[in-house]
């Protein structure tokens, strides 16, 4: 049976809000995962009163310890992760010409390295089970880099990199790996309503075996 729990990692209002919802709305179990946690015990509240289980773990994806605590709590509360959402990323203003390695390098640990230790993490008990769904934020800067916007295009791009790897990697393990582009601002009552992002990813994970797709570009 496929464990019906799933992990939203860098929990926001925005995206990581909706698609906690989405998936709530299917009888998933959530566990939510950010550094603040007053934040997340207001998410969490917000899941609640729309019927939803929800458990909190703070942790910063940026310190591999609390990281990898903070699964293992997950697993332990709520049980086998089915269903991984990585949604953490981290902006840093600056030309690529003016972009020094240390701010680079920042923002890298929170948009590819903690993307490739959670996946780390949840991939050996997916791989026990051989069924189980990795989805990653990823940005239409990864398509068309911006010039002000240097780490962040470059961490997408990244990661966006990564989850091709991973997805042909781990595809006939029965892992399907994808990432949901998107190619614009989210904002609410908007074509980039994170709602409607949502549906996105809900639609990538119920893609039966064998029409799995590795990217979704949302273009509004």
């Amino acid at each position: 049976m496929e464990p019906r729990v799933c992990l939203v990692v860098g929990m926001g209002r925005g995206i990581g809000l909706s698609v906690a919802r989405r998936f709530g709305r299917e009888e998933y179990k959530l566990g939510l995962l950010a550094r603040n946690e007053l934040s997340l015990q207001n998410y969490a509240g917000a899941l609640e009163l729309d019927g939803c289980t929800v458990k909190t773990f703070p942790a910063d994806v940026t310190r591999t310890p609390q990281l990898v605590s903070a699964i293992r709590e997950v697993e332990k509360q709520l049980g086998s992760i089915g269903v991984l959402i990585y949604n953490a990323h981290a902006f840093q203003g600056s030309r690529a010409s003016e972009l020094s390695l240390e701010a680079l390098e920042e923002t890298l640990k929170v948009n590819l390295y903690g993307a490739l230790v959670t996946a780390q993490l949840v991939i050996p008990g997916m791989l026990s089970r051989r069924k189980g769904t990795l989805l990653f934020t990823g940005g239409g800067l990864a398509l068309n880099p911006h010039p002000d916007r240097a780490a962040l295009s470059i961490g997408k791009a990244s990661l966006r990199a990564l989850v091709g790897a991973l997805s042909k990697e781990l595809y006939h393990e029965g892992i399907h790996v994808a990432t949901v582009t998107i190619a614009g601002q989210v904002r609410r009552n908007t074509s980039f309503d994170p709602d409607l992002i949502a549906e996105k990813f809900w639609d990538l994970h119920s893609q039966p075996p064998g029409r799995w797709k590795t990217e979704v570009i949302y273009q509004g």
